[in-house]
């Protein structure tokens, strides 16, 4: 019941400030403040670009000595039984299990399946004017504000209304002074400055 009152509460509400359901004519309705937000990017597994540090959970269905979690070392690849080194930097797990099912189809598994998920992301980094600057495990989703709560918060002297964001992906690396609320991403670097007054 209370999933249909909010769809009648709404209608009632647009034919009443349309004038409809007066009958001595439309209705004078003072305008409302209205606040506008940027919208929020969001990030889909499925499109995410694997780089060095992400751990991964490799599952070769009905071959249980393949399946199992990988890291993603300093040079970008995973090291798997039967086929060695894959490169995995700058893939997305769809196309890394792709590619692990064409080297295990060239001679080791008749008609492989594979399938890659995330175990556990890479690290961000936050530095500046926080309670306690480091390096911190990744959560999907986060912002600015997460990060900086995860680091204890701002220090006495932190710019709290913008940060600096080093963000690197497959089109190279860029800095980006962004609002608290802005989404960062696994290896991002988020720095925390200092106010002058």
């Amino acid at each position: 019941m209370r999933e249909l009152r909010a769809p009648i509460v709404c209608l009632i509400a647009a034919l009443a400030l349309s004038g409809c359901m007066s009958t001595t004519g439309p209705v004078a309705v003072a305008p409302a403040p209205i606040g506008y937000a940027e919208p929020v990017p969001v990030r889909i597994d499925s499109g995410y670009h694997l780089d060095a540090g992400d751990r991964l959970r490799v599952v070769v269905y009905g071959q249980e000595g393949l399946t199992n979690t990988y890291a993603i070392d300093a040079a970008g690849s995973i090291t798997m039984p039967l086929i060695g080194s894959v490169p995995a930097r700058g893939r997305t797990p769809a196309g890394l299990a792709g590619e692990i099912a064409a080297r295990l189809r060239n001679g080791y598994i008749r008609e492989p399946s594979v399938a890659v998920e995330i175990d556990a992301y890479r690290p961000f980094f936050i530095l500046g004017e926080v309670a306690a600057p480091g390096q911190y495990p990744y959560v999907p989703n986060m912002t600015v504000e997460s990060a900086v709560a995860i680091a204890g918060g701002f220090s006495p002297r932190a710019k709290r209304d913008a940060v600096t964001v080093t963000h690197t992906d497959a089109s190279g690396s860029g800095r980006f002074i962004v609002p608290p609320g802005t989404p960062i991403g696994p290896g991002d670097t988020v720095f925390v400055s200092e106010r002058w007054f």
